[in-house]
């Protein structure tokens, strides 16, 4: 029987597609809320057990549909000769996305712009800063406060220097552009280009065809991630696991996926092992490995599970019964959740609990120990200041979901949750629970109607 023929049609909005549109008999999708149409094109498919005339829209390809003019750079930034060699100093495989930043900057008619790097990037801030100036009415001002990741984020020292308009560099959008401090906010991932093929290299001569394979990073390769993933599809079973808010493949020190039990091994591109080590907790039964792109070195790593759980589980049993709490509220960025502030302070207050709250941008223990009256603290900053750091402090120093173990609220997990900013975590002590989201007003539902043929 030859193959049924290719049929295409525009689709509204790209979230669409992830929603496993592939898996409903489909003859249109109808949805308005998005700007930008995508193509998606479809071969149909025959569906067992339904009457020979419905067939499945099964996609073979999709891609975003031309940018309106609204969203397009303007020639004369994009072909200005003198922007591009000042752009030529910085890394070429580096992309600071200099055009639509002084384009940005431009369209806001902003007066003062806030830098903030990573400490691995201040490098560049001053040359970034003097494009700016030199090519927009705005100056600058770079931020020099230690940026640990997307949730350091501070968008208020920026607002109380006086900058109208903020760049933060490095880190995805983990908190909203609208969520701002009264500032218009870019986001620049600084995407970096690496040697794919020494990638690809590495992996087939480590790992047998058909293995399950699932590749993660940091959102500087997660663009490289995507194409060497395509690129060993047809070898391996290739997994590029999400964990929403995050991009597929991005982890965080503090969030990552839970994954099935048949991958074979985790695959982690980047430098460092903060990021690696957090979806090596949520998966301790899965093998990791690590590809640095700078050195080009790979390497099995390991993490000692049971000296972790351990020790959590000592620091927990140890606050379970204090009666005099101390909650912080990390001030650094925007790292403390109010939300999940109140929700402590309501469970302990339900249990005759006091209580006091500080406010620390960096927590230390010398800082801790001139506060002896406290029993045990929960720190509502980075959860890996209590899993990596906890056994330097002399009283306990638990993370939320700990401190709603400890108030039991919460059941100890043997495989210990790194769910911080996950949508779909276990509790409202995380800040994206929906407990803590505002209420989203009421959108259209996706139309979605049979078809035959």
């Amino acid at each position: 029987m030859p193959s049924p023929p290719l049929s295409t049609f525009t689709c509204r909005p790209y979230s669409c597609i992830n929603r496993n549109i592939r898996n409903i008999p489909v003859a249109h999708v109808s949805c308005k809320h998005a700007p930008n149409p995508i193509k998606v094109i479809f071969r149909l498919e025959r569906i067992p057990n339904k009457p020979p005339g419905i067939f499945l829209f099964q996609p073979e390809y999709w891609a975003r549909g031309p940018r309106r003019v609204a969203n397009q750079i303007p020639d004369e930034i994009l072909q200005d000769p003198e922007l591009q060699e000042a752009i030529r100093v910085l890394p070429a495989n580096y992309n600071f996305e200099i055009h639509k930043t002084v384009w940005r900057v431009r369209e806001a008619k902003a007066k003062r712009v806030a830098l903030q790097l990573p400490e691995g990037l201040q490098m560049f801030a001053c040359v970034i800063a003097d494009i700016i100036e030199r090519f927009t009415e705005a100056d600058t001002v770079v931020m020099g406060d230690v940026t640990y990741g997307a949730c350091c984020v501070d968008d208020f020292t920026a607002r109380a220097l006086g900058a109208d308009f903020m760049v933060h560099y490095g880190h995805s959008c983990l908190i909203p552009i609208d969520a701002t401090a009264g500032i218009k906010m870019l986001y620049v991932f600084v995407d970096i280009q690496m040697d794919n093929a020494h990638f690809l290299d590495t992996v087939k001569f480590n790992f047998p065809a058909g293995h399950s394979l699932a590749l993660v990073s940091t959102i500087q390769f997660v663009a490289a991630l995507q194409a060497v993933s395509a690129a060993l599809r047809p070898e391996y079973e290739v997994l590029v696991p999400q964990c929403r808010p995050l991009s597929p493949g991005e982890i965080l020190g503090c969030t990552s996926p839970r994954l099935d039990r048949h991958v074979n091994a985790i695959i982690y591109l980047g430098d460092g092992r903060f990021h690696l080590e957090s979806i090596m907790i949520a998966n301790p039964d899965i093998p990791a490995y690590r590809y640095d792109p700078y050195s080009k070195v790979f390497s099995r790593e390991y993490y000692d599970h049971e000296a972790m759980r351990a020790s959590r589980r000592k620091a927990i049993e140890m606050a379970s019964s204090a009666q005099r709490w101390g909650l912080i509220l990390g001030t650094l960025g925007r790292q403390g959740s109010p939300k999940v502030l109140e929700h402590l302070e309501s469970r302990l207050k339900s249990l005759g609990r006091s209580f006091t709250r500080v406010l620390l941008s960096e927590i230390f223990p010398g800082k801790l120990d001139l506060m002896p009256d406290v029993d045990a603290w929960v720190q509502i900053a980075c959860p890996r200041l209590s899993i990596d750091w906890g056994t330097a402090f002399s009283k306990p120093l638990l993370s939320p979901y700990e401190a709603a173990v400890a108030l039991q609220q919460a059941d100890w997990q043997e495989v210990y949750p790194m769910d911080f900013y996950s949508n779909q975590s276990l509790g409202p002590w995380t800040p994206n629970h929906p407990d803590n989201q505002p209420a989203r007003p009421t959108r259209k539902q996706t139309q979605v109607t049979e078809g035959r043929r």
